[in-house]
This record gives C-alpha cells, structure tokens and sequence, in this order.
C-alpha cells in the first residue's frame, strides 16, 4: 500500500511513475485524495461532536439537556458510520494501486525486458534431442497419468529416482541458504485473509488462489507466509536485516493452458519453492536486493545450466513490487527462456499493508522496513532444463555435480 501523504505531496510524480504499470483511466489520484480530505473533515467533526456531548453531559439534567443529547448521540452515530465508510472506501482505493516502480524500470509489459546477464551457452546436440516430458517417461521419474486420475490436470507425481532428484535439488537449497546466514522456517500452508492482503495478494488476486471453506487460503509462495512473520510489530532496529528462507509447496489456481510450452512441468497447480525473504532497513534495501540477486544467480550458476537474468518491464512485475529481475532457464525443445526465480523489492509496500516497523535509532520515529524477496529456487521448470539440457545420445541424463551429495552414486546418471 502507498504513503497518502507521499501521493498528497507529490501526486503528479507518482502518477507518473504509475502510469508505467496502469492505463490512465484506471488511474484517479484525485477521488483518493478527496476521500482523505473528506476522512479528515469527519473526524474533526466527530471530534467536535464528542467535545460537546462532553459539555452537555456535565450540565444539569434537564429536559432540553436530554434533548439535547439524544440529538448529538444520533448526530456522533451517523457521523461515525460515515467515518468508517469514508475510511473503508479510502483503504479500498489505496488497495487497488500497485507499488511505485523503480525509476530504472521500463514502462510497459514484457516485450519491454531487458537481459542483463547471460550464464553459460546454450546446448548443443549432436542427436535429435527429446523434450522433458518423453525424457522423464522413458526414465520412470514421472507420473503424470496417475497424478491426473488423483488429481486432475495440472498436477505430477515425482516417482522413484524422480523424487530423489526432485528432494535432492531442495537439499541443495537449503544447504546453500544456511550458508548465507538465513534462518530456516517452516510455515504453515493455509493463510487468513489478513495474511492474503499484507502480501498484496488481496483483493486484486483473489481468483488466483485456492479457498477452503474456512475462508483459508492456500498459499501461493511462501513469500505470502514470510510477508506475514512479523505482520503488526514493531521490530528492533539493530536486528535489521532479518534473513529468513522456507520450503514449502506452492498452490496455484492457474493451470497449464496447454500450449506447447506449457505442457509438462512447466506449468501447474502444485510445485515446490524455497523462498528467500528479507526485512531491512530502507535505507539499505537496494543494496540488499542487488545481494540477493547475486546469491540467486550463484546458485542457478551451481546447477551448470544455461540461464538469463532479466529486468522486467513494470506491467511484467507484480504490482506490489517496486523492482523484478527473473532468473530465466533455457528450455531447449521450446526454444525459450521460462522463469525459476524472481528477485523483488517491494520496498515499503507490504510492510504498510503488514504494519511491520522499526523504531529509528536518530529521529526515534517508527518507520515501515522494506522486505525484499526471491526464489531460491522453484524446482518444476528445473528438472525439465536438467533433463532436456544434460540429455545424452543413448536417452540418459547427466546429473549436475552439486546434486551428488544428496543422490546415491547410481542415481548421478539416470538411465
């Protein structure tokens, strides 16, 4: 959610900066101001109508003092409803704006990103080569007819040596963040809906997700669990920054269009993610996610994998964040680049959804932190670059060296 004070007093730039993400007509900076106007005069009045039934109430009582007060009880209760209305309306409109882009980010969607970092090349084949989903059928690694017929479409079952490579990749993960001096969490998979709009998952992504009959959701990331750890406290300012990463499956109601580059793994209801979450002090956000963009890039680097770093356009990025850069891996049978990690700043934008502040050491003030995230990594679109860029003439596969460790010796190449 946005600063009203920061669009009041500079609302021409920040329509400028919106307009990156939003169409014009969809942008109205001045309803929202005048609903803040309006909240203002309703609570001076509020105030004053308090102030005089005070008075009144400490006057004789008298007939024209009863009177008097019945008036400015019914007076004080309808002000108030539309107090809350006017307040209501004004979150309401505060919700529906996304973050404020950086300025180095372009406007428009994704034929405006920009590649700022190549890793390695790209295979070369000297067979025909197979694309993942006949690769891990000829392999026994998954199972999608038996996921379909439990499950539906959408879904896969992880099988044998595929699980195996599938947990050692989640292993490596974790290793790598422990490392890097994150704390390790495991979080619950069903969130309220408090949880969902701190994230800035609510109200505009609702559809998005699953809903129980609890009026629980399940998580979409465990970015949406992380946002909330410290949802409405205040933290200590020598703490910052707090360095958390977690496991967890992630559900999503979008489900594989079946395109051809979005058959297979690439796209489901269910994967597994390892997210990387942060909350720091503002002013050493941008140094943060510059960090955490080189910590990411070095453990895809670690898999040997051909792979793209992008900068996405500000209609590309998810609205709650000021800065995205995706970490893309080659899918060779599709002759494209699809996403495993995003690395985002969302800067103060969840944490004033969240309430998540800081007491500063020089103004004694509490101030919001920023919080920063990244995948670290998701493993669904992993697996199928694995397969398809490490294939061999005869059908095996070769397993990146860094996944040894956590696979037994006959696994290092499936057959």
């Amino acid at each position: 959610m946005l600063d009203i004070k920061y669009i009041i007093e500079n609302k021409e730039e920040v329509k400028q900066a919106l307009l990156k993400r939003m169409s014009e007509k969809d942008l109205d900076l001045d309803k929202i101001i005048a609903l803040d106007n309006e909240r203002r005069e309703l609570i001076n009045s509020t105030e004053t109508l308090k102030a005089e039934k005070n008075q009144h109430s400490k006057s004789k009582p008298s007939t024209e003092t009863i009177a008097k007060l019945k008036e400015l009880n019914q007076d004080l209760k309808d002000k108030e409803g539309q107090l809350k209305k006017t307040e209501q309306a004004l979150k309401e409109g505060l919700s529906s704006l996304p973050n404020i882009p950086d300025a180095s980010v372009k406007t428009g969607d994704k034929e405006n990103n920009e590649v700022t970092y190549t890793y390695s090349k790209k295979p070369e084949f000297s067979f025909k080569p197979k694309d993942h989903v006949e690769l891990a059928k000829n392999l026994g690694i998954i199972d999608y007819e038996r996921a379909a017929k439990m499950s539906g479409s959408g879904f896969w079952i992880y099988k044998d040596k595929g699980a195996w490579l599938e947990w050692a990749l989640i292993s490596y993960f974790l290793d790598y963040h422990r490392k890097n001096n994150y704390k390790f969490l495991l979080m619950p998979y069903l969130l309220n809906e408090d949880s969902a709009y701190a994230s800035g998952h609510l109200p505009k992504f609702r559809d998005d997700l699953f809903w129980t009959q609890d009026d629980l959701c399940l998580n979409a990331t465990a970015e949406m669990m992380l946002t909330n750890y410290h949802r409405q406290e205040i933290l200590d300012s020598e703490s910052l920054p707090i360095k958390y990463f977690s496991y967890a499956p992630s559900f999503r109601r979008e489900a594989g269009s079946y395109r051809q580059e979005e058959r297979g793994m690439i796209r489901g209801h269910q994967f597994n993610k390892v997210e990387m979450f942060q909350f720091t002090h503002p002013d050493d956000s941008w140094k943060t996610f510059e960090l955490m963009e080189e910590e990411v890039k070095k453990l895809v680097a670690g898999l040997d994998l051909h792979f793209q770093i992008s900068l996405l356009a500000a209609k590309d990025a998810s609205a709650a964040m000021a800065k995205t850069v995706d970490v893309e891996i080659w899918i060779p049978s599709m002759n494209i680049y699809k996403e495993v990690s995003s690395i985002s700043n969302a800067t103060d934008y969840q944490a004033r959804r969240a309430q998540i502040r800081f007491k500063d050491k020089t103004s004694q003030k509490n101030m919001f932190v920023h919080t920063l995230n990244a995948s670290g990594l998701a493993t669904s679109r992993l697996i199928p670059a694995i397969l398809e860029q490490n294939q061999q003439a005869d059908g095996s596969v070769t397993i990146p060296k860094a996944l040894h460790k956590y696979l037994p010796k006959q696994y290092w190449v499936l057959k």
